[in-house]
């Protein structure tokens, strides 16, 4: 794996977004996906993979069955713009029949236990499919997102996958983000301007206010040390 290590590292050297996307399609013989939830980080990696055709990358969603109306909104322009299309992975049936009978329609608002047993089922597992046999998997994360991800870097081993996750946008701001997708023309998610920042599953998000933190909007009942669903979680 240091080959695949070593390509990275050389893609991160590149001058702009693009060309590391385009560095990381061209030389990485094997399934590289990005996984995208439509907010407006990943918009901007969709639009530098997709304005590219850069057809080694695999752009995949997790449909949770639980998110805004406005973000398959954005799933439905993103592919219209770009005419191409998007994988999406879902969660286990019988796990989420079981949850949902066990525990009602929205018992995360009962305990941080059974919140992350939903975001599990919903996201996790799908998830772990969609990255099955991937070398490496493309996200959106950025050091301003959260305290949790200030100390990563743009090139990380996740050792319980067994793949390296690449991370370009690592030290974009928000507006960086928004300037980019201005300028190109890229579709992103009408909440957005409504002010919800960080954009998940429906009964989970909420807009912020000026003065809040960025994720202050998602799982607002919890304590902010454990605002993660277990995507990144190392």
């Amino acid at each position: 794996m240091n080959h695949i290590r070593e390509i990275l590292q050389k893609a991160v050297e590149q001058p702009t977004l693009e060309q590391k996307l385009k560095y990381v399609n061209d030389h990485i013989q094997g399934k590289v996906v990005f996984s995208t939830s439509f907010g407006f980080e990943d918009q901007v990696i969709s639009h530098a993979i997709m304005s590219q055709k850069l057809k080694n990358i695999e752009t995949f969603t997790l449909d949770t069955g639980r998110v805004f109306n406005e973000t398959y909104s954005t799933w439905y322009r993103t592919e219209l713009k770009y005419k191409d299309k998007i994988k999406a992975y879902y969660p286990p049936t019988k796990e989420l029949e079981d949850f949902v009978s066990k525990n009602g329609i929205n018992p995360f608002y009962d305990s941080v236990e059974l919140r992350k047993e939903c975001c599990h089922i919903r996201k996790v597992i799908p998830l772990n499919r969609a990255l099955e046999g991937a070398l490496v998997w493309i996200t959106g994360l950025r050091s301003e997102q959260s305290n949790n991800r200030h100390q990563m870097q743009e090139v990380e081993f996740d050792s319980q996958r067994e793949l390296y996750k690449f991370n370009p946008l690592l030290d974009f701001t928000t507006q960086d983000c928004f300037d980019y997708l201005k300028q190109n023309g890229a579709p992103y998610n009408p909440l957005h301007d409504k002010g919800f920042i960080s954009i998940g599953c429906a009964p989970c998000t909420r807009a912020i206010k000026e003065t809040e933190d960025f994720r202050a909007g998602r799982w607002w009942w919890e304590d902010e040390s454990k605002k993660e669903c277990g995507l990144h979680i190392k």
